[in-house]
């Protein structure tokens, strides 16, 4: 679990606010952070906030237009996918450091594939997606680093998500369907 400093200026649609430095200093504690320099840290910095999620809090919908992009710093999110005559079945649980919301990234893809539901209450870092966006166009380096790192999300996820769809066709009571 990283150490935060809580000490925020202000809260907004759960946003909380803090100081540059806590974003920054929070980035540097993240793995896929560490070969970005000191001002890439920064650069990275302006473009997110923390976001305070409580227990049962959807944080983005399945077919949804894509805005976020969020790394979970404390603790628990499910994400669920519709099933054609099985209906929302979960996929996957993230834990702190997992990354949610990887296709805010994706060119083409601008919708959301997945519906992502915290556990209990979460913090996230929350990345604006087009301002990211925008800085892996400016930025090669940081480009390259966060779709490398997104890319290997993606495909972990695209096989978990296979190997249980297909349990699901072998044994369909053993995983539980509609999101409670």
């Amino acid at each position: 679990m990283l150490k935060m400093n809580h000490s925020f200026m202000f809260i907004k649609e759960k946003k909380v606010m803090f100081k540059p430095a806590d974003i920054t200093q929070t980035l540097q504690a993240i793995p896929w952070f560490l070969d970005l320099k000191p001002y890439q840290l920064e650069r990275l910095s302006k473009v997110a906030n923390f976001q305070k999620a409580d227990a049962c809090e959807e944080l983005f919908h399945e077919g949804a237009k894509e805005d976020d992009l969020y790394i979970l710093l404390e603790g628990q999110v499910n994400i669920w996918v519709h099933v054609p005559s099985r209906g929302s079945v979960c996929v996957f649980t993230a834990e702190p450091l997992d990354i949610l919301g990887w296709s805010t990234l994706t060119p083409v893809v601008r919708q959301r594939t997945a519906t992502a539901k915290t556990t209990c209450p979460s913090t996230l870092l929350c990345f604006d997606g087009e301002q990211l966006r925008h800085l892996c166009d400016e930025d090669h380096d940081i480009g390259y680093l966060i779709m490398r790192r997104v890319s290997n999300v993606v495909a972990s996820r695209l096989l978990t998500t296979r190997l249980q769809l297909f349990d699901i066709i072998v044994d369909k009571s053993r995983f539980p369907t509609q999101m409670e």
